[in-house]
């Protein structure tokens, strides 16, 4: 983006600020007019993913126009969906069965190709493993970089992003024509899924062949809230010695709270939870309003991933555990009779 600053201008080439009109795409006030941010809506099974709504927000802190993408099979309910989205002002909808599974092989060639014709200066979505995964790709085709994991925006070329599992935060100015931001989803408030009205309209498809091919997939189903948006989240940690001991204590314990079950990456390691209820830097950034956890030291890696809760509780025999520096409720004890006592009281 252009900035006057007449101490570059030549002698010969100087013009007088006033007299640039407001309609002028060097003024100010009209600069706006020119940023145009893409958000990628995520879709499962014919339905909108709530963790690109937080995009939604990211791409509201700069300015201009935003446009919604979304591509699929049988995408015009998506598509509907998406358009009542407040601070969408067009969704772009791909028809095509081939985008359905999200493979960035063919997905970034499409979205590169919507982004040229839409004259796109920003590019967002959810750092989710969609996100990480097409984003690098979309932002290589273009020859330019990806910003990842941001938590706040200073500009529409600056963002805020934690480094070193989040012991160090980085600004960042981009000098990119096109900007590719994933967002953080705990940072943004999810944007309001109706009240929106926005224009629904075809976009191009290249489509691009890929040499990838989606064989299968295996889902963990639980009647349990989902980890990455439940407002409770009950973790257990390498303290439960067990994989019977974590199945015994930390579910029922869940259970009382109505709670979403989270694990340390050294209990998933172990055995005792799958990997998809790993919370930290290489698992799941949750932001409930209540986390709580038994037998979880609280290394870096962990609080990376759950720092931001609204209210930490921690159960720990050890007093001096990193945990209990970022705790707001520490229970120091032994797990085997506090987690059960809880469970107890709580029901």
């Amino acid at each position: 983006m252009l900035a006057l600053n007449k101490a570059c201008i030549p002698p010969q080439a100087w013009i007088s600020f006033r007299s640039i009109s407001k309609c002028h795409p060097l003024h100010p006030s009209t600069t706006i007019r020119f940023l145009c941010s893409l958000t990628v809506l995520e879709q499962k099974n014919g339905k909108l993913d709530s963790s690109s709504l937080s995009a939604v927000t990211a791409a509201q802190g700069i300015g201009g126009s935003i446009v919604g993408f979304v591509a699929g099979s049988g995408i015009r309910a998506v598509a509907e969906q998406a358009s009542q989205v407040k601070g969408l002002d067009k969704v772009i909808m791909v028809e095509n069965g081939s985008y359905d599974k999200g493979l960035p092989e063919n997905y970034a060639p499409l979205l590169v190709e919507n982004i040229k014709k839409n004259k796109i200066t920003h590019v967002f979505s959810a750092h989710s493993a969609f996100g990480k995964s097409l984003m690098p790709r979309a932002a290589a085709l273009l020859d330019t970089q990806q910003i990842s994991d941001i938590t706040e925006i200073k500009g529409n070329d600056t963002f805020v992003r934690p480094i070193y599992a989040g012991n160090a935060i980085l600004t960042v100015q981009s000098k990119d024509p096109i900007k590719f931001v994933t967002v953080r989803g705990t940072a943004f408030a999810a944007a309001e899924a109706e009240g929106g009205s926005a224009e629904i309209i075809q976009g191009d498809d290249p489509r691009t062949p890929s040499q990838t091919e989606w064989v299968s997939e295996e889902l963990a189903k639980s009647d349990r809230p989902d980890l990455a948006t439940a407002s409770r989240v009950v973790s257990g940690g390498r303290g439960l010695k067990s994989k019977e001991q974590f199945d015994q204590l930390i579910p029922p314990l869940a259970d009382s709270l109505g709670a979403a079950i989270g694990a340390s990456r050294a209990a998933v390691d172990s055995g005792f939870a799958d990997n998809s209820l790993q919370v930290g830097q290489t698992g799941k950034n949750v932001a409930p309003q209540l986390y709580l956890c038994a037998g979880i030291s609280g290394a870096i890696q962990h609080l990376a991933g759950m720092k931001d809760s609204k209210v930490i509780a921690a159960i720990n025999k050890d007093a001096d555990a990193p945990i209990f520096q970022v705790a707001d409720v520490g229970l120091v004890g032994d797990l085997f009779d506090k987690v059960p006592e809880m469970t107890r009281k709580l029901k």
